[in-house]
């Protein structure tokens, strides 16, 4: 006995093809533009060679206030996505409203020795001294980890931002070089200046179909709406205080 056949899927208004493009390397770009000529309802068929897209699309879809009513697999490894348009993209989807007040979480244990580990959502993370000048140690430094953040924050920006725009961005590399105002402070040798840092420099490398001055634009663009940049540039007030365990 055989079970009743599948439904059909729906009959999109319009299709684009994301071939081998994830969510972070132009796709989404592509589906918005595609989407503008869709009435409120409408489906638009998205197709896509890219296996992350499985994972990664749905969730677009909840922010913006998009359904998926099927995923469906295709021609020559190709998977199709049909997505009923929701009330536009001005309308915030619930994950954005839920974005407004979401709050950073990070546990850091430390029991012996001079090394931690900082648990954040699914992933651990080594640290070492907060500032070390060995040449090799077991862990980063916990400024080189902030560096890192910083680093990797507008790495991934830049390059998202610039697939906003429709940019190839085949390579991005970040460099930063960080200055102590008085590293002799945190050794508690010193008590003049401070154990932060003085500044923060670096350059980051590009390699990128776009002219300089677009390049330049969407760099600007991932400086400002960098959180870990804006958060160093613009001093966040701390507030960390002593319980016991």
């Amino acid at each position: 006995m055989t079970g009743p056949s599948p439904a059909p899927p729906p009959r999109p208004d319009a299709v684009c093809d994301g071939g081998d493009l994830d969510c972070g390397s132009g796709l989404l770009l592509i589906i918005r533009d595609a989407m503008k000529p869709v009435p409120v309802g409408g489906v638009l068929e998205v197709r896509s060679r890219e296996g992350s897209v499985r994972e990664d699309l749905p969730a677009w879809c909840r922010m913006v206030g998009h359904t998926m009513d099927l995923v469906r697999p295709g021609d020559a490894g190709s998977t199709s996505y049909f997505l009923r348009k929701g009330g536009g993209d001005e309308r915030l989807g619930p994950d954005l409203e839920r974005a407004r007040a979401h709050s950073w979480t990070v546990r850091v244990r430390s029991r012996d020795g001079m090394q931690a580990k900082a648990y954040a959502r699914n992933h651990t993370i080594p640290l070492g001294q907060p500032a070390s000048l060995d040449t090799a140690d077991d862990a980063p430094a916990a400024v080189e980890t902030l560096l890192a953040a910083l680093g990797g924050c507008l790495a991934v920006g830049f390059r998202w931002r610039a697939s906003k725009r429709g940019v190839v961005v085949r390579e991005v590399e970040v460099s930063l070089r960080a200055r102590s105002d008085n590293l002799l402070a945190f050794l508690g040798v010193e008590d003049t200046g401070h154990a932060g840092l003085a500044s923060v420099e670096g350059s980051i490398f590009v390699d990128a179909d776009a002219e300089d001055a677009v390049l330049e634009e969407v760099w600007r663009d991932t400086l400002a709406r960098s959180p870990v940049a804006q958060s160093l540039a613009r001093g966040v007030p701390l507030s960390v205080g002593l319980k016991r365990s």
